[in-house]
């Protein structure tokens, strides 16, 4: 180890979120590329569903009926076993790209999860892979990169998209 590999240790974690998809695992191994080697925080956010909001409209339609059945069918314990392991994978996968990784899973609106877990950890920088949506696509669902560039009080990377 040198004493560079030292100071980065020793100081802020980054902090790596991941949802299992291709986007956030390629955001990993690009920040890897560029702040590895040092200690990371891989968070994986989950939405329980009593947070979903009519008034969004990826789920305008489903939030009512959601509600009344995630407690019947036991929906939110799922996603919080998923997001264990999906938080699992992303340690996985940091760890083989050269950062010192634990996982981490938290819940709530994802955008607002994120920055809050960011101050709690006095992280360095937030990494997050974009999704590629369109514009428009943005606008109707959401994005959760807008959102955290927007309202995070530390330094934001936004890995981009690159489909085929």
């Amino acid at each position: 180890m040198t004493a560079d590999t030292d100071e980065r240790d020793a100081g802020h974690p980054v902090l790596l979120c991941f949802d299992g998809s291709e986007d956030a695992a390629t955001a990993i191994a690009r920040a890897a590329e560029l702040l590895a080697p040092r200690r990371a925080v891989v968070l994986t956010v989950w939405e329980p569903v009593a947070t979903w909001e009519p008034y969004d409209p990826a789920t305008i339609l489903s939030a009512p009926v959601s509600k009344l059945l995630s407690k019947e069918l036991g929906i939110d314990e799922i996603a919080a076993e998923l997001a264990q392991e999906k938080a699992r994978q992303g340690a996985a996968l940091a760890t083989g790209a050269g950062f010192t990784a634990q996982g981490r899973v938290a819940h709530g609106k994802t955008w607002r999860t994120i920055c809050d877990v960011a101050e709690e950890t006095d992280a360095a920088t937030i990494v997050l892979g974009a999704r590629g949506l369109s514009r428009v696509g943005s606008l109707l669902l959401g994005s959760v990169s807008s959102a955290v560039l927007a309202h995070a009080k530390r330094p934001v990377l936004v890995v981009p998209h690159h489909g085929t």
